[in-house]
């Protein structure tokens, strides 16, 4: 299994998930909170070195139309930029809604999420992860589907 990073970049903050060596579970590591570029390429250098990362993926957030709007360009720049200098490979995923499900699941777990701001990021960057991760595993099951006897 390759080793990917899980993002959720904002303005403010960087939520950061990785997942199991298996490649089937991901988890919230830490969450940046972004300073200048140059700062968040070494926080997230030192997490792709301690992890051996191989690639980067990041949350895309189009709008609910399945557009991509202006924040969606503005993290695309970004995640582009964050690849080039850590010198990984970046793939998006649609991240409508990350954001929300997120706060509702510290909801459920009776934490607030507007105290609780760098777990929303983290639980964010897994949901993302796991997207990515579950889309992946389904298309391996798709591919080594025995073949349908009726056909």
């Amino acid at each position: 299994m390759i080793s990917v990073l899980g993002l959720d970049l904002g303005r403010k903050r960087i939520g950061v998930a990785g997942c199991d060596r298996l490649g089937q579970l991901a988890a919230g590591i830490t969450t940046i909170h972004r300073r200048n570029f140059a700062s968040d390429v070494a926080q997230l250098r030192q997490i792709c070195q301690e992890r051996g990362v191989e690639k980067l993926i990041v949350g895309l957030p189009y709008t609910l139309d399945g557009q991509l709007g202006s924040q969606a360009r503005q993290v695309q720049h970004l995640a582009a930029k964050i690849g080039a200098a850590l010198n990984l490979p970046v793939e998006y995923v649609d991240e409508r809604l990350t954001s929300f499900q997120a706060a509702e699941i510290l909801k459920q777990r009776r934490r607030s999420p507007r105290q609780h701001k760098d777990l929303v990021d983290q639980i964010a960057a897994a949901l993302i992860l796991q997207q990515w991760l579950d889309t992946r595993l389904q298309t391996a099951r798709s591919t080594l589907a025995p073949p349908d006897p009726q056909l």
